[in-house]
């Protein structure tokens, strides 16, 4: 799940609908670390990376409505944040959920909808430090954007199996499974830009057994569909870095 880098480079300075962090003239110094348990209705591998529309969808199984051709990426992503602050509140293992579609078409930087979910455990400054974070990890416009009421989280995974849950699966889930490479490690697409983080260390192929979202009317659910998890890297000098860089022309 991802829009093309060109979209995302424009969509830096452009105006937008994010998680729910609202601009601030004095905003902190910050950091986040954080890995992605993720999935998406693409087949593997989502051609979200590579291309201005996502892949083209019959009908499926479960909740999902493809519509003989319709284009959409229904999306699950998974985090849990490895070290990192936002000013003096520190991030480290917080769980937080972000599920949606980006709908059909990338190429004027407008996605569908997303919906946040954080576990219970995070502290309510974690929260706004992670909507502030959210909206330079995904500097994306949304047609329709929420935070969900809070759900328990689980988020486990190994080398060889990913899964993530939310309310024990009820309202989502993730299953991924280590796909086969030529020798026991994993498979792992480097060099490969994740939105708008800077740094990760690799997408590490794992399709998925589910990946569903099951709340409200726009319930979703697909299985022997793309997945991977990603370890990423940004920060709030990442971020002014890259402005002084537009705002240059360089």
């Amino acid at each position: 799940m991802r829009v093309f880098s060109l979209v995302v480079s424009v969509l830096f300075v452009a105006a937008r609908v994010t998680f729910g962090a609202s601009d601030k003239a004095a905003s902190p110094e910050w950091s986040m670390n954080a890995s992605i348990i993720e999935a998406c209705s693409c087949p593997m591998f989502c051609q979200c990376y590579f291309n201005e529309k996502p892949a083209a969808h019959g009908e499926h199984a479960g909740h999902s409505h493809g519509g003989g051709g319709e284009h959409f990426c229904k999306f699950n992503n998974a985090f849990k944040v490895n070290k990192g602050n936002f000013g003096e509140t520190k991030l480290d293992g917080a769980k937080f959920w972000v599920a949606g579609d980006l709908g059909g078409d990338f190429s004027k930087g407008q996605m569908d909808w997303a919906v946040l979910t954080f576990d219970p455990s995070v502290t309510p400054a974690q929260r706004e430090g992670i909507k502030a974070i959210a909206g330079h990890i995904y500097p994306v416009k949304w047609n329709s954007f929420g935070v969900a009421n809070d759900a328990k989280m689980t988020w486990t995974a190994s080398r060889d199996h990913a899964e993530a849950k939310l309310d024990d699966g009820k309202t989502g889930e993730v299953v991924l499974n280590k796909f086969k490479g030529m020798t026991d490690e994993p498979i792992v697409i480097k060099n490969l830009k994740y939105w708008g983080v800077p740094r990760n260390d690799g997408f590490v192929m794992m399709p998925n057994a589910v990946e569903a979202y099951r709340a409200g009317d726009k319930a979703f659910e697909f299985k022997g569909t793309n997945g991977f998890m990603i370890t990423f890297d940004i920060n709030s000098k990442d971020v002014a870095a890259a402005a002084a860089k537009e705002k240059s022309g360089t």
